[in-house]
């Protein structure tokens, strides 16, 4: 995935700025000049990319050099953040037991059909009685395509073989539907090849007949530079709230799609991550950046899992209250083993997984997945209940649970390393919600420095002990280091991982017990 390889070069970029001993004015423009190179690569509007160089340099240069190393990264992040965030927008809420009507319009082949059913599907599963009306009387196949997907996802639908007007189509089907009482009633219409006057005063038409609450845009994030041109077009006739991205699973570049935010000034709801039905996510703009950047979305996650209606114990709300423990992260492990592709959810996990994934393939991930939870299984209730203090307490568990589990030490190990970032990410996220700093980042308020006293001495611990943490990564996928900085070196990597003084406990006593090495 193309917007992958962005993420990976901003992080180099800022990994590179952090380790130096001072950061002066040369380090900062080189900073600056690798982000927005890797922004108009990636098809970010050129005018855009210049206002955030100025903006992200002002930052830089009025903090002074002692905390400039911090700043940095926050700063990328936050600027990251408001090139796909629009302040202010109102985003609209579909209320129930009341009829709201939803209009979507977009270009041939953007995917609008598909997307209209993973809309209904997505409104479906949160208790709202859904309706969809195929206005799309110029494709030849587009009501057999509305039909197909409807009946595949059990959603009512209305459209004609014979009927050729689409405002008459329309109109009939929201008043259908609109008598038997649906909450949601989504109008499907036509898309053309090319922005044609043909195809704007037709959706004029239609939006004057069904009086839509909502109309979204679906925008293709493959098209690159040309998005910004087509949402200007299609906001000037139809004036669309919102907009939908779709192939964003694919190799689009994706900056496109975020020069066409800034143009039309509409707040992205939606992003579609697949062909099926299921494959769309909910948009905000720190998640999106977050896994952009590899630090993951675990708060994506569980909200995931909440719309399968998995069962997730007690992990939402230890979550909320900054705690983790193995048995909460043996509950989302088992339930990513239920939610379909991995590609998909490895993107939502800290620690690089999803780089895993890519070099690996999805086959030996979901292997490397059940392996983590036989360990998991091979543990007793008060271990699984911990927060790992058993087994630096006794390192013998350890021995234990790998022969236990078929597995090795290391990959034992690994898992415990693995609950100890979603316990970083859980403390992160409520010192947010409390006002703090950013998830997942280091060098951040609330998050120990690499520079620290105790990050120092950590690394001269696991530098000491080079084999332990290769294998380790050996086993983890062989990604560049599981600390979602991808620029880093692998050993700074698994150090801001090892913050936490219980890991570092246990990393020393297994090498004077066991003779890792």
């Amino acid at each position: 995935m193309v917007l992958a390889d962005l993420g990976r070069r901003i992080n180099n970029a800022v990994s590179e700025a952090t380790k130096s001993s001072v950061v002066d004015e040369s380090v900062v423009d080189t900073l600056l000049k690798e982000i927005s190179n890797a922004l108009m690569e990636a098809d970010v509007d050129i005018k855009l990319v210049i206002q955030m160089r100025k903006k992200l340099k002002s930052k830089i240069d009025d903090t002074p050099n002692v905390n400039k190393k911090k700043l940095i990264q926050k700063a990328v992040f936050d600027e990251l953040c408001e090139l796909v965030d629009v302040k202010d927008a109102k985003v609209f809420k579909p209320k129930k037991k009341q009829c709201n009507v939803i209009m979507f319009v977009g270009l041939q082949g953007a995917g609008k059909t598909t997307t209209c059913t993973k809309v209904a599907v997505y409104y479906q599963r949160r208790g709202y009685k859904v309706g969809m009306v195929c206005a799309d009387t110029f494709r030849a196949g587009a009501f057999d395509q509305l039909k197909q997907n409807a009946t595949k996802a059990r959603i009512p639908f209305y459209g004609s073989y014979t009927e050729s007007d689409p405002v008459k189509v329309a109109s009939e089907g929201v008043e259908k539907f609109k008598r038997e009482k649906f909450e949601i009633i989504i109008v499907d219409t036509s898309g053309r090849h090319r922005q044609e006057e043909e195809l704007f005063k037709e959706m004029i038409e239609i939006g004057d007949a069904v009086k839509p609450n909502q109309t979204i845009m679906v925008l293709d994030a493959s098209i690159g530079q040309a998005a910004e041109a087509q949402a200007r077009a299609f906001k000037e006739s139809s004036n669309f709230g919102a907009i939908i991205m779709t192939k964003m699973d694919g190799h689009a570049k994706g900056g496109g799609a975020i020069s066409a935010v800034a143009a039309s000034k509409t707040p992205i709801i939606f992003i579609g991550t697949g062909e099926h039905i299921h494959d769309l996510e909910s948009f905000t703009a720190k998640q999106f950046i977050s896994k952009l950047l590899g630090i993951g979305d675990i708060q994506g996650l569980m909200d995931h899992v909440k719309s399968l209606n998995l069962d997730q114990g007690d992990t939402i709300k230890n979550f909320q209250e900054g705690k983790f423990t193995l048995k909460d992260l043996q509950t989302q492990m088992n339930n990513i083993l239920k939610m379909g592709p991995l590609s998909k959810i490895a993107q939502m996990l800290p620690g690089g997984i999803g780089d895993m994934m890519n070099q690996v393939g999805e086959e030996e991930t979901s292997k490397r997945f059940k392996r983590m939870v036989y360990i998991m299984d091979s543990m007793t209730k008060q271990e699984l209940e911990s927060d790992g203090s058993p087994f630096i307490d006794q390192p013998s568990r350890i021995i234990r649970v790998a022969r236990g589990s078929g597995t090795s030490v290391t990959e034992v190990e690994a898992v415990l390393l693995q609950r100890n970032m979603f316990a970083s990410m859980a403390r992160t996220t409520k010192s947010m919600a409390q006002g703090g700093g950013m998830p997942g980042m280091p060098n951040m308020p609330g998050m120990p420095s690499m520079n620290s006293p105790q990050m120092r001495k950590a690394m001269q611990q696991m530098q000491s002990n080079p084999a332990m943490m290769e294998n380790i990564q050996k086993m983890m996928g062989g990604m560049g280091g599981m600390g979602g900085m991808g620029g880093m070196p692998n050993q700074q990597d698994m150090m801001s991982m090892m913050q936490d003084p219980k890991i570092k406990a246990m990393a020393e006593q297994m090498k004077k017990q066991f003779g890792l090495s």
